[in-house]
């Protein structure tokens, strides 16, 4: 299902006040018909008036409004599931989510700059498919590959730091997870973009990016988030610096851009190294690689053929102002006679 206009949900709120205004309506009536006359005296000068009547009316004219309501935010339903045809690059963004990461010599921090450069990445592929991966100490699969763009992004925005207990920068953890993404039975291109500070004080990456390189064909990117000179680490509650983290002789750790590392996996696995400072030139020199880069065929089955469903709320609320126009506000003669709302 697909909503086509959001923005109409708002009306909604509408309808609390169309009730506020009749029960407000009400009650100067009673302090108008009290001024009047007393309770048994009305009753005997308009004896077929009903209450009661009067609030079903209101109800049904609320009902009308709310099917009007969804008619403008026009729900869609996906008749079936069809098969789609595309061709394009295997796409594998690993994103560091260690403690480094929230570092801010870069804005808003290092995490939140790699999002901002994975999402726009993102926005300017055509048919490619892409998967994503978090690692510190170890790496962890956030999302198959998948041509989902809109869930992609969902799941790149709540990644956090916290969400690793082991900490530390293993690239070549998240390296190795990579390489179990993708199809080997497909012949689509396979590309892996690490979007990292470099901060991986071994050298078992560099030896598992040529590794993956060699045996399952996998170009590898990095993307390097900071600055050499670097800087502290914060230790945050509720968005406010409450101190900075430090080693064990009690001094503030400055965390910086480690390039050597980052390029040295891209010299092992036919890649390149890109400064991630501007967003712009990231996505140019990706966009770059990727059209030079052979499509592959391959299949995406998804919903097709998303139909209008507005015609039906259209009818409900024509239905439900039918019936309050028609609906009188006098007591019906057989009910009456029942007296279920003890009227009489």
């Amino acid at each position: 299902m697909q909503l086509d206009e959001k923005i109409w949900f708002w009306t909604f709120g509408i309808i609390p006040v169309i009730l506020l205004i009749f029960f407000v309506a009400q009650l100067w009536k009673l302090r108008a018909q009290k001024k009047f006359a007393d309770k048994e005296l009305l009753n005997r000068l308009s004896p077929n008036k009903s209450f009661f009547k009067s609030i079903i009316k209101i109800l049904l004219l609320c009902l009308a409004f709310a099917s009007l309501t969804m008619a403008l935010v026009n729900p869609k339903i996906g008749t079936k599931l069809e098969t789609v045809k595309r061709e394009g690059v295997d796409i594998v963004f690993a994103v560091d989510v260690s403690k480094s990461m929230l570092a801010e010599d870069v804005a808003p921090n290092r995490l939140e700059k790699s999002k901002q450069l994975v999402t726009q990445i993102i926005n300017n592929l055509a048919s490619d498919r892409v998967g994503i991966i978090a690692y510190a100490g170890t790496a962890f699969p956030q999302l198959p590959i998948t041509t989902d763009y809109a869930a992609a992004k969902m799941f790149l925005n709540n990644m956090n730091t916290d969400m690793l207990s082991s900490q530390g920068t293993a690239i070549d953890e998240a390296i190795k997870l990579a390489a179990t993404y993708f199809d080997d039975e497909s012949q689509t291109n396979k590309v892996l973009i690490i979007i990292s500070d470099g901060e991986d004080h071994s050298q078992e990456a560099v030896e598992m990016a040529r590794q993956v390189n060699q045996d399952a064909d996998i170009r590898i990117f990095t993307i390097g988030v900071g600055t050499l000179k670097g800087g502290p680490i914060p230790i945050k509650q509720n968005g406010v610096v409450l101190n900075y983290k430090k080693d064990q002789k009690g001094e503030t750790v400055i965390t910086r851009l480690n390039e050597e590392t980052l390029k040295g996996i891209t010299d092992k696995a036919e890649g390149i190294y890109i400064d991630g400072k501007l967003t712009s030139n990231v996505v140019d020199k990706i966009k770059e690689v990727l059209n030079q880069m052979d499509k592959t065929e391959f299949e995406s089955t998804q919903f097709a053929d998303f139909k209008d469903q507005f015609q039906w709320f259209i009818g409900f609320a024509i239905f439900f102002l039918l019936l309050d126009i028609l609906f009188l506000e006098r007591k019906t003669a057989w009910v009456k006679k029942l007296n279920l709302f003890n009227e009489n």
